[in-house]
């Protein structure tokens, strides 16, 4: 087995490096490598990829392992098993890490049950041990605690970090580029995409983003939502919401965060009407700063933010959504 780290790059539908992937590689770089004494290597997986391996090496990647088959045209779960489990089989990997996002969630725990590995998700903190092993940190209980993971070692250590957990910091290197030597055969992927469709936003993308607005059921009308987007927009920021506000029909699925949603970890979240309840907690606990605004002083929320408000947000919002706006302007 190498001492060598992997990271596994995370790829938009647009074919661009999401965010968690140069975040990882900064993580791995700081904690992992060095102790090792080996290096730290990206993995490219899809369909015309090459050509993306200097971003990868802007932030430290000294190897980049490619494979560009059609066959990873679209993600598809058991191509890109087969690809990175075959790699790992090769080339031993101490570490393996890739962004806690709907596709390292889908086909990351699959890959270690393939290679006979364990495999830890939503890693929020990664280190090594006194003997070297991969040790992580995760939020448990819905956040309300952390639990610390040590692997035993002896195989590839595999986890998922939580997107916005770590800071990406440049250090340019030049990788050596390897072509992987993974045979992919039409006849091993089951799953055929016929179409994908995206719904066109010019807001970030909720898992990645580094502000984020929220609204919850006290907005009571898809109409009002509108405060929520206007805020969003001129802090640059994506748009969520809680559960309850799904469930009534106010915004569509795609922008609920908690438990049974999306897990968000931005530097600024903004919680709008939103009580705080433990499975809304668990999507955005580990927010760096939480602003609250709700008429209920009682809100549990007001147990969990940094700074709140208390009052009607229909009173409140466009005062303050006019000050962000003229604070932003000023630079």
């Amino acid at each position: 087995m190498s001492n060598d780290v992997w990271v596994v790059a995370d790829l938009k539908l647009d074919g661009t490096i999401r965010k968690v992937t140069f975040e990882a590689l900064t993580e791995a770089k700081k904690k992992l490598v060095d102790k090792l004494g080996g290096q730290l290597c990206a993995v490219l997986l899809g369909s015309g990829v090459s050509g993306l391996e200097s971003e990868l090496g802007k932030y430290g990647a000294q190897k980049v392992y490619v494979v560009d088959s059609e066959l990873l045209k679209d993600f598809n779960t058991e191509g890109y098993v087969i690809a990175l489990s075959e790699l790992i089989k090769q080339n031993e990997p101490a570490v393996v890490l890739a962004g806690n996002t709907v596709f390292g969630q889908d086909y990351f725990p699959r890959v270690a049950a393939r290679i006979g590995s364990g495999v830890a998700m939503d890693a929020i903190k990664i280190d090594l041990s006194g003997d070297n092993n991969l040790q992580i940190e995760r939020y448990s209980h819905s956040s309300k605690a952390i639990q610390k993971q040590v692997f035993h070692g002896g195989t590839t250590m595999m986890a998922t970090v939580r997107p916005n957990s770590f800071k990406a910091e440049e250090a340019p290197a030049t990788p050596e580029v390897i072509s992987g030597s993974v045979e992919l055969n039409p006849g091993d992927i089951k799953v055929k995409v016929i179409e994908l469709e995206t719904k066109a936003s010019d807001r970030p993308e909720l898992t990645e983003a580094d502000r984020v607005v929220s609204g919850g059921r006290g907005l009571a009308s898809e109409e009002n939502f509108k405060y929520i987007y206007e805020l969003a927009d001129i802090l640059g920021a994506a748009a969520g919401a809680t559960r309850a506000a799904v469930d009534a029909g106010y915004c569509p699925y795609d922008m609920q965060v908690g438990q049974t949603g999306k897990a968000v970890s931005p530097n600024l979240y903004i919680a709008i009407a939103i009580s705080g309840s433990v499975q809304h907690f668990a999507g955005m606990g580990s927010s760096k700063v939480i602003v609250a605004i709700n008429k209920d002083p009682e809100a549990p929320i007001f147990q969990k933010c940094d700074y709140g408000i208390v009052g009607d947000l229909f009173d409140i919002l466009p005062p303050f959504t006019e000050k962000v706006k003229a604070l932003v302007s000023e630079g």
